[in-house]
């Protein structure tokens, strides 16, 4: 066979270069907050290898997303585009268009491999994937069912964060070698209704967890938080069934059957363990009957500890998955990440879920741990956005960015040890979801450094205004306080702003 030297040299190199790009694997968990992590601070429960992370790379400290709901969230990330812009703006009557432009279409089309383990939760079939593997709409945490890319179903035993966690080592023990890859392991924790291993299934009960401090907020001067649906101290918002696991034979909430469903896929003898467990806590519940705030106290209690155990699982999946990475070499050359999909309320103004463009839901903790050739470490204060995932996967991949992403590529901020000279100073948010679960308001705002405007609008026409340092619990609206004047109309000509380079119609 003939040999051409200078087109092999030319081809060994492009093959050099290829494995010089970085691999990137993207852990997304689906409503955890940075409230349950340690690596964030005054967490009360302990996420050792999540804040490993942290410390062998960065944290941000003002991370967000575009729009506070997991379908959406997720369209904002694979697209880097706003959900106006992406077409997913809301769960409840969505469908994913599939044949659009997404990140991994652009890093397969460019040489990467691309998997998706774990939670879709997008409607449509996945596009853009070498290999996928994914639960069934939000999934079950007990022997969950799988729909795989030739189309078939199964159910795999097991707990859902481990088997999800097996999913993406295996994949990558399969791969091909020779390529770059992105993998994106999207779990299903911490979702409700948190339901835990068995091995953790005791854990956290001798804990008291404290009450955030505007746990018993009255909504004073804020007409939309007061309409909402989230209540921890609500029978319908927070079931007492299918959130605290108190169920006695032949109870009948709206959601005791969901609970039951998901239970009983439990096999013997975890199935005895776990109703051994919960019926003794439910003897205990009805023995003293708590009331009033005593009963709201109580749900919360409970309400922490299944998250909590949630949660430990979860740090304990992101470390043996970070334990293949460092054993097979390969941290020296990847990019990983740790996002969920939005924040969520840990009790904050007496809430659980999220939604709100409030602190705690429009703030998603993000870590990375970068590949070599990234100088930054520590805390990352800039404001970033889930749009801006596609734009920095791709630069670091090489890959040209299209024009009509939305997101800023946080490249710049990962090169050197120290912040660009020039950043965003604001960020854009809009929730469509309304009517729909938990009954928050249709609303979309404009966030600063220091500063936050929303509007609620659909049924409703209210406007609220917070100035985070001096209430970053977002307790008083001081949208009609006088010596706030010349900052509200600054803010609402950044919204404008936005709102006319994202091109939003819907105002």
């Amino acid at each position: 066979m003939k040999t051409f030297p200078l087109a092999s040299a030319l081809l060994m190199a492009a093959g050099a270069q290829a494995q010089q790009r970085p691999n990137i694997v993207y852990i997304m968990t689906d409503d955890h907050t940075s409230q349950m992590m340690s690596c964030y601070g005054n967490s009360p429960v302990a996420t050792p290898n999540l804040d490993r992370i942290a410390q062998e790379g960065v944290m941000f400290t003002q991370s967000f997303v575009a729009n506070s709901l997991s379908g959406p969230s997720r369209a904002c990330m694979l697209t880097g585009k706003h959900s106006h812009k992406n077409g997913f703006t809301n769960n409840e009557h969505g469908v994913f268009d599939g044949s659009q432009q997404t990140m991994p279409k652009l890093l397969r089309a460019a040489g990467y491999q691309t998997a998706l383990i774990g939670k879709w939760h997008l409607v449509s079939t996945p596009t853009g994937f070498d290999h996928y593997d994914i639960l069934v709409g939000q999934g079950e945490y007990y022997n969950p069912t799988f729909i795989h890319d030739d189309g078939s179903q199964s159910v795999e035993k097991g707990y859902c964060t481990d088997i999800i966690t097996d999913k993406s080592i295996q994949w990558m023990e399969q791969r091909d070698k020779d390529k770059p890859f992105i993998l994106f392991v999207h779990h299903k924790a911490c979702h409700r209704d948190w339901l835990p291993p068995m091995q953790y299934l005791r854990a956290y009960e001798s804990q008291s967890f404290p009450l955030p401090p505007n746990f018993w907020d009255n909504y004073e001067g804020r007409e939309a938080a007061a309409a909402q649906e989230m209540c921890i101290s609500s029978s319908h918002d927070m079931d007492l069934v299918y959130d605290n696991k108190i169920y006695r034979r032949g109870d009948n909430t709206r959601l005791t059957d969901n609970y039951l469903n998901y239970v009983n896929r439990l096999e013997e003898p975890d199935r005895t363990r776990y109703w051994q467990f919960h019926d003794s806590l439910t003897r205990e519940f009805y023995a003293q009957q708590p009331t009033g705030r005593a009963l709201t106290m109580y749900k919360f209690q409970r309400y922490m500890r299944d998250y909590a155990k949630v949660t430990r699982s979860l740090d304990d999946n992101v470390g043996r998955l970070m334990d293949y990475l460092r054993e097979k070499g390969m941290l020296d050359n990847t990019l990983v990440v740790y996002t969920s999909d939005q924040g969520f309320y840990m009790g904050e103004h007496g809430w659980f879920d999220k939604r709100f463009m409030y602190e705690e839901s429009m703030h998603t903790p993000l870590l990375m741990r970068l590949p070599s050739g990234y100088a930054r470490r520590g805390r990352v204060e800039e404001m970033v956005q889930n749009i801006d995932y596609s734009p920095t996967f791709l630069e670091m991949a090489g890959v040209e960015i299209p024009s009509d992403i939305q997101g800023i590529s946080l490249v710049p901020l990962l090169k050197e040890d120290k912040a660009p000279r020039q950043w965003r100073k604001q960020l854009y948010y809009h929730f469509y979801e309304y009517p729909a679960e938990h009954m928050v308001k249709r609303h979309y705002g404009v966030r600063t450094d220091r500063y936050k405007l929303i509007h609620f609008y659909n049924d409703i026409d209210a406007w609220e205004l917070y100035d985070l340092q001096t209430d970053p619990m977002e307790m008083h609206n001081v949208y009609d306080d006088p010596s706030y004047a010349k900052i509200r109309k600054r803010l609402h000509a950044q919204l404008e702003q936005l709102q006319s380079e994202y091109e939003v119609e819907e105002r």
